[in-house]
């Protein structure tokens, strides 16, 4: 890269370039020199800032947890995650892919609509309903495989997060489905957050009326723990 003004700031470090030399040229080239270096630094450290300011399309592909079920839009997981993520200089969008009650088949359906803005990145948050219904585990972990498949086929960097079972269908359900987040992360090779509702889930005063829903508290937590996640994922794409 051509730099033509470097090559002016060194001819004025020349001791003779205002016509004396001595002291005052090497007061001079001291200044000079000064000015040199902080140009130097600041060219240095130019392209990780770019970087950073680089425009990002995060795709949040969920059900209820990410459309905000219950709570008014500025309360809900999307922007406070995007306010979360723009505070630590990203400059972010994130879309909003959630659909109340819709299972993994759901969101596997709906994959083209919500590719439409050629994300860079997505949150896959899907299976809470699968759960909730008892929904065969193997059929939820094909579901998800192929919308990974197809966010990979995109070059779409992908955040599994991952949910849990609730009890009642069994140590042998809970057992298979809970299981099926880390091996998906495993054989794809992408980040997984272990539980979305991590701190959340099962706590009265974190969640809604129905003891499923996060509030608003519920949901500050939610994206305070997984805010790190997120920010690694948006980093491989700068």
């Amino acid at each position: 890269m051509r730099l033509p003004f470097l090559s002016s700031v060194t001819s004025w470090l020349a001791p003779d370039s205002l016509g004396y030399g001595g002291r005052g040229a090497g007061i001079k080239t001291q200044i000079g020199m000064r000015v040199l270096q902080g140009l130097v630094l600041g060219l240095l450290l130019l392209p990780s800032t770019m970087a950073a300011a680089k425009p990002i399309k995060l795709l949040a592909l969920g059900d209820s947890l990410v459309a905000g079920y219950g709570l008014r839009e500025p309360e809900g997981f999307v922007p406070n995650l995007e306010a979360a993520l723009r505070e630590k200089g990203f400059d972010v969008t994130v879309i909003n892919g959630g659909v109340s009650g819709d299972t993994s088949k759901g969101g596997l359906s709906r994959l083209d609509w919500s590719l439409a803005d050629d994300p860079d990145a997505a949150i896959l948050e899907l299976g809470a309903n699968d759960g909730l219904r008892g929904i065969d585990p193997a059929s939820t972990k094909q579901n998800l495989s192929q919308i990974i498949e197809r966010f990979q086929a995109e070059g779409i960097e992908v955040l599994l997060a991952g949910m849990m079972a609730p009890p009642n269908f069994g140590p042998e359900y809970t057992s298979e489905f809970n299981g099926l987040y880390p091996a998906l992360a495993e054989a794809y090779g992408i980040a997984l957050y272990p539980f979305f509702l991590d701190g959340v889930a099962a706590e009265p005063s974190l969640n809604q009326g129905d003891g499923i829903h996060p509030n608003e508290k519920g949901v500050d937590i939610i994206v305070e723990r997984i805010t790190p996640y997120v920010t690694d994922l948006l980093e491989s794409v700068q």
